[in-house]
């Protein structure tokens, strides 16, 4: 069982900003940036590519309303979208709002967030969502 199935079943806090009966976005605990979050389909699938195209449509459509709430709640010049799959074997779409290429680089990870910072930014990005 993934880290993201335990997420989904209430055994591990998250700070959610979205969920649907597909998927749910919530703020990962080491933010490339302030609002970053993670798109993720409920089902514990491990690669992308292996989601059905109607799941992964609506993924990505999920992304990108995420996406414009995050450049109307932190005024950033774009938002960037990363499909690793390397540190969880549950699919995650990265959306992170982002003024330069570098801030893309999970070298440059928070190494710890506070609580209130990641509810802080979840608040805002739901604000931006209604």
């Amino acid at each position: 069982m993934s880290i993201f199935t335990r997420i989904f079943a209430g055994d591990i806090p998250a700070t959610f900003v979205y969920t649907d009966e597909i998927c749910g976005v919530f703020l990962p605990i080491n933010p490339l940036a302030t609002g970053h979050v993670l798109v993720v389909p409920k089902v514990e699938v491990d690669e992308w590519i292996d989601l059905p195209e109607a799941t992964v449509s609506h993924l990505m459509a999920v992304a990108q309303r995420i996406g414009k709430a995050q450049k109307a709640a932190f005024g950033c010049r774009r938002v960037g979208v990363i499909i690793a799959g390397f540190e969880v074997p549950h699919v995650h779409i990265h959306v992170i709002p982002t003024n330069e290429m570098s801030q893309l680089d999970f070298a440059n990870a928070a190494p710890h967030s506070e609580r209130s910072d990641l509810e802080a930014a979840a608040s805002a990005l739901r604000a931006h969502l209604r």
